[in-house]
């Protein structure tokens, strides 16, 4: 056993408690941009790995298991019977969100066809969609954030845990000098209901056409 006052007057396991907390509160992490992300990316840095840059941090997206895989399918087929020509429906690419996140969002829905975007990723969408199972808080919370910061007029998540679609709309970008960007209208919507794009006011989907 070690004395009980050891280091500088303190025992050795409080020494290093107030080590990790000067650590954890003064030192200063770098977050990158996305021009030095996709920078990052196309000399090979990051290929084999799934990631995602949200808010100029990388993260890990989750794995896909059958049902999360199929549900994507399923509304990849739906929206591009409901918007028919003069739009791409596109599945877990880059999407140019702001100068901080390149996220890969599970389907987007944009306008023109697959070539107009060859030489960069879109930025603007007519509707966004993530699959949710594990992942369903983070959805709801930091990707919610992030999307109505960057006014994402219409963002779904296809919540595979509770079979419902929640349909987020009118995105805030700040509410007031301390409030966080959200949506001002959340409505979920069981398999039995139907959706409508706001970008295809024409079309009407089953959400049991969405839900694996």
């Amino acid at each position: 056993m070690y004395p009980p006052r050891d280091v500088d007057g303190y025992r050795r396991d409080e020494y290093c408690g107030r080590v990790a907390h000067v650590i954890k509160n003064k030192v200063e992490t770098r977050r990158l941009r996305r021009i030095e992300y996709e920078q990052l990316v196309e000399r090979g840095m990051f290929a084999g790995e799934h990631l995602e840059l949200l808010d100029g941090l990388l993260v890990v997206r989750e794995p896909q298991n059958s049902p999360h895989a199929t549900a994507v399918l399923l509304i990849q087929r739906a929206l591009a019977r409901a918007f028919g020509d003069g739009w791409t429906v596109r599945s877990q690419m880059p999407f140019a969100l702001d100068d901080d996140s390149e996220p890969e969002p599970d389907v987007v829905v944009v306008e023109g066809q697959i070539r107009d975007y060859a030489t960069a990723h879109p930025s603007r969408c007519a509707l966004l969609v993530e699959v949710a199972d594990s992942s369903l808080l983070f959805d709801r919370r930091k990707k919610a954030m992030l999307y109505a910061r960057a006014g994402i007029a219409d963002y779904w998540i296809v919540n595979l845990r509770d079979r419902v679609l929640e349909v987020h709309r009118a995105p805030r970008r700040r509410a007031g000098p301390h409030s966080r960007p959200r949506y001002a209208r959340a409505e979920l919507l069981r398999p039995s209901a139907t959706v409508t794009p706001l970008a295809a006011p024409g079309a009407l989907i089953p959400v049991a056409d969405l839900l694996p």
